[in-house]
C-alpha cells in the first residue's frame, strides 16, 4: 500500500496531475428555491452556444442566413434531449421498467449522444422541408457546430465521474475515488487501489481507469480539425456530415470497446454504440465513394 500527502478526489498518476475538491455542483440552492446547477449542466450548455456560434460562422461564410440556425437549435436541443434520454431507457429498460417515473428523473443521469444525434437528423430533415432549403448544405454547416458541442460536453462526464473504461496503467491512466462514483460493476471494482494518506489514518481507494471521455473529446477535436482544413475543397454537398460520422464512428468503435457502461443489445453482448458506430462509418464510407464517382462521371460526359 503506498502512502499518498493527500488524497484528491481525481488523480492521473501517471501525468503528475490532481485535481481536490472537484464538486458537480456549481451553485446550490439557486435562487433560495432548492435548486442546485451542476457543472454537467453548465459544460453542455457551453458545448451548445460554442456549436452556434461555429455553425453560424460556418453559415456566413458559405452565403447561407445565420438565423436559420438559431432557430434551428431552438427546436432541436429539446427534441435531442428527448432522444437521448429515450436511446438510453430502450437499452436500459430493466432499470426503468419497475419505476416508469424514472424515465423522467434525467437529473440523475442517463443520456446517449447517439439517441440525441438521431433526434437531430429527424429534425433537421422536417427543418429543411419546412424551411425550403437543401438538406446536405445544412447538415454539413451544422455538423461543425454538433462536434465542437461534443468535444466541450464530454468535459461534463469528468466531473460526473462517468463514461469511463476498464484499469489501464497506461499514460493517460485516471484514479477516481470509489465513494464519488455512481458505477459499481464488478468489472470497475475488480481493479481498486487502496493509499494510505501520509499523517493520518485515512485509507483511500481509488479505480484506475482509461479516460474515455478525454479520448473522445481529443478525436473528436482531431476530426474537427481535418474538417475544418479540407471544408473549402469538397466535392458534393453532404461531404462534410459523411466524413464527421465517418470518422466519430471509427473513433466511438475503439473508444467504447474500453467502456464499462455500454449499452447492450438485449443478452447479445454486444455494445449499441459500438454497432451502431461501425454501421454508419461503413454507410458514410459508401456514401462518398458513390458520389465521388458520380461526380467524376458528370465530369466524363461534359
Amino acid at each position: 500500500m503506498e502512502n499518498i500527502a493527500q488524497a484528491p478526489d481525481i488523480w492521473f498518476p501517471n501525468i503528475g496531475i490532481s485535481f481536490e475538491n472537484v464538486n458537480k455542483v456549481a451553485i446550490s440552492n439557486f435562487l433560495g428555491v432548492g435548486l442546485d446547477i451542476y457543472w454537467y449542466g453548465i459544460i453542455i450548455a457551453l458545448g451548445i452556444l460554442a456549436g452556434l456560434s461555429i455553425a453560424r460562422y460556418e453559415a456566413g461564410r458559405t452565403g447561407q442566413k445565420k438565423e436559420i440556425y438559431t432557430d434551428y437549435l431552438l427546436w432541436t436541443v429539446v427534441f435531442s434531449v428527448i432522444g437521448a434520454r429515450l436511446y438510453y431507457v430502450i437499452f436500459r429498460w430493466d432499470s426503468f421498467k419497475d419505476n416508469l417515473w424514472n424515465i423522467f428523473a434525467i437529473r440523475n443521469g442517463g443520456l446517449a449522444i447517439y439517441g440525441g444525434i438521431i433526434a437531430a437528423i429527424i429534425v433537421s430533415v422536417i427543418y429543411t422541408k419546412v424551411k425550403k432549403i437543401s438538406l446536405f448544405k445544412f447538415l454539413d454547416t451544422a455538423v461543425f457546430g454538433l462536434i465542437i458541442g461534443q468535444i466541450i460536453g464530454r468535459w461534463g462526464n469528468f466531473i460526473n465521474r462517468e463514461a469511463f473504461g476498464g484499469y489501464t496503467d497506461s499514460f493517460f491512466a485516471m484514479r477516481y475515488k470509489v465513494e464519488q462514483i455512481k458505477e459499481t460493476s464488478e468489472e470497475v471494482l475488480n481493479n481498486l487501489k487502496e493509499f494510505k494518506v501520509e499523517g493520518t489514518e485515512e485509507i483511500a481507494k481509488y479505480i484506475q481507469v482509461h479516460p474515455t471521455f478525454f479520448y473522445e473529446s481529443m478525436w473528436n477535436l482531431g476530426l474537427f480539425i481535418i474538417m475544418s482544413l479540407y471544408k473549402r475543397h469538397k466535392k458534393f454537398d453532404g461531404e462534410m456530415v459523411s466524413m464527421y460520422f465517418v470518422g466519430y464512428g471509427i473513433g466511438r468503435f475503439w473508444i467504447e470497446g474500453l467502456r464499462t457502461d455500454q449499452l447492450i443489445i438485449g443478452d447479445t453482448g454486444i455494445a449499441v454504440s459500438q454497432a451502431l458506430s461501425l454501421v454508419l462509418a461503413l454507410f458514410f464510407l459508401f456514401f462518398i465513394i458513390y458520389n465521388r464517382r458520380k461526380r467524376r462521371g458528370h465530369m466524363f460526359l461534359r
